[in-house]
């Protein structure tokens, strides 16, 4: 399923959405948190980066997962097979920091709607969210970076 898409390995096609969707959320996300008064504007897509981009992460990490093993089966060496290892341990905390970075970010989202306004929710609970999600934000950009760099270094050397 996440093998091939018109011959081409999926992992390079989603790799590119993974790296832009990423440093987007973060960036809206903790946007969102510092300044209350864009929050109307910036609510739909916060919330919509926030589901998209753990799915995105994901299938970069299971497309990852198939080329690894078609890479496997085609007898790579055991040292490039030890780099692109490596690169999956980016990749595989990159999703959970994505994750957690998604799901922190329509708390935040929800704790600050119009739809839960009138509730009697803690005044303390949307900057406790600000700062989850700025923590998370600058982890998740940390592993892009280490993912994508990784990635790009095999690619640039013939390591894949």
């Amino acid at each position: 399923m996440f093998r091939e898409i018109n011959g081409l390995p999926v992992h390079v096609l989603v790799i590119h959405a993974a790296v832009v969707l990423v440093p987007l959320l973060a960036l809206l996300a903790v946007g969102y948190g510092l300044l209350p008064r864009w929050r109307h504007r910036l609510d739909w897509a916060v919330a919509a980066l926030a589901v998209v981009t753990p799915i995105v992460a994901w299938v970069a990490t299971e497309s990852g997962e198939e080329l690894e093993e078609a890479l496997r089966a085609k007898g790579y060496p055991p040292d490039r097979l030890q780099q692109i290892s490596e690169h999956a341990e980016y990749g595989d905390t990159l999703f959970w920091f994505a994750l957690g970075l998604g799901v922190a970010a329509l708390l935040l989202v929800l704790s600050t709607s119009r739809l839960v306004a009138g509730r009697n929710l803690p005044r303390w609970l949307p900057v406790a969210l600000t700062v989850v999600v700025a923590v998370l934000a600058v982890f998740a950009l940390v592993y892009v970076y280490w993912t994508g760099d990784s990635g790009a270094k095999m690619v640039w050397d013939g390591v894949v």
